[in-house]
C-alpha cells in the first residue's frame, strides 16, 4: 500500500513539473514573440528601394556647413544632364538663401535635414515639430517647393521622429552608400567606395562641401553611367504610396510591378 501511494505521488509530482515547464516555455515564446513583433512594429526610413532590374539610383548631398562648392556640384550633374537631391540644414538655408534658390532653378531636389541638425531624440514633441517645420516653410519662401524627403541628422531616428515626418507629409530617408567624403579621405577613396557598393535602387550619401568631393564627383558619375545607371532624385526614386520597408530598410511597392 505504501508503495503504491509513493508511486502516485511521483507520477503526481511529474505531471505538475512537466505542466509547470511547459507553462514557462509557452510564456517564454509569448515574450519572444511579442519582442519580434515590437522589433518588426518598429517605423524605419528609406535606405534603399526595390526596383527589380531597374538600374536606378540616387546620389545625394547633405549641406550643413559651407557653401564654396555647391554651385561646382551642380555643373558637374548638369554637365552629364544628372539631378541630385540636396539636404539643406535650416542654418544653412538661411545663409545661403541665394544658393537654395540656385538649386531650386537648376532642377536639383531639396530636401528637408532639420533646422539646426541636432540629436532628434532628446527633443520633445513641440521641438521636434519646429526642426522639422521650419525647414518646410523657409524652402517654400525661396522657392515655392515643400521638401517631400526628409533626412534625419547624424543618421539617428526613432518612432517620434518618423511619426513628425510624416505628419508634415513627407519621406523619411537614409542611404545605403556612405562615400564617407566628411572624413576627408582621398577623391581615390571615396570613388572606390561608392562605385563598389552601389546597387540597383541605392541611395548614395554625400556632403556639399566635403574636402574631396569635387574630385571624386565626375568620376562617380562616369563610372556609375558606363556601368548603365540612371540617376534620379530622391523622390523620383522612391515610392510615395502603397509600400512596405522590411528590417534592411529597403523600400517595397506593394503588390505592384514598379512602373
Amino acid at each position: 500500500m505504501f508503495i503504491v501511494l509513493k508511486k502516485k505521488e511521483i507520477l503526481r509530482t511529474l505531471i505538475l513539473a512537466g505542466l509547470f515547464v511547459a507553462c514557462a516555455v509557452c510564456l517564454n515564446f509569448a515574450n519572444v514573440d511579442k519582442a519580434v513583433f515590437a522589433r518588426s512594429s518598429r517605423k524605419l526610413p528609406v535606405y534603399s528601394v526595390d526596383v527589380g532590374e531597374e538600374k536606378t539610383i540616387a546620389i545625394s548631398f547633405d549641406a550643413a556647413w559651407g557653401a564654396d562648392k555647391t554651385r561646382k556640384i551642380v555643373e558637374i550633374l548638369q554637365e552629364r544632364g544628372l539631378k541630385a537631391t540636396f539636404f539643406l540644414v535650416g542654418f544653412w538655408v538661411d545663409a545661403y538663401k541665394e544658393e537654395v534658390v540656385y538649386l531650386a532653378d537648376n532642377g536639383m531636389e531639396i530636401g528637408n535635414h532639420s533646422k539646426t541638425h541636432l540629436h532628434m531624440s532628446t527633443l520633445g514633441g513641440s521641438k521636434l515639430r519646429e526642426e522639422v517645420e521650419y525647414v518646410n516653410a523657409a524652402v517654400r519662401t525661396l522657392t515655392g517647393v515643400t521638401p517631400k524627403v526628409f533626412r534625419a541628422p547624424f543618421g539617428e531616428y526613432d518612432d517620434k521622429l518618423l511619426s513628425c515626418v510624416e505628419s508634415a507629409g513627407m519621406i523619411p530617408v537614409q542611404w545605403d552608400v556612405d562615400s564617407l567624403d566628411w572624413k576627408g579621405i582621398s577623391g581615390a577613396e571615396i570613388v572606390k567606395r561608392v562605385v563598389g557598393k552601389v546597387k540597383n535602387g541605392s541611395i548614395i550619401l554625400c556632403h556639399n562641401n566635403s574636402d574631396h568631393i569635387l574630385e571624386a564627383l565626375p568620376t562617380i558619375l562616369d563610372e556609375l553611367t558606363a556601368k548603365r545607371y540612371r540617376f534620379v532624385t530622391m523622390s523620383e526614386l522612391i515610392y510615395h504610396e502603397e509600400y512596405t520597408i522590411d528590417a534592411q530598410g529597403v523600400q517595397h511597392k506593394n503588390g505592384k510591378e514598379r512602373i
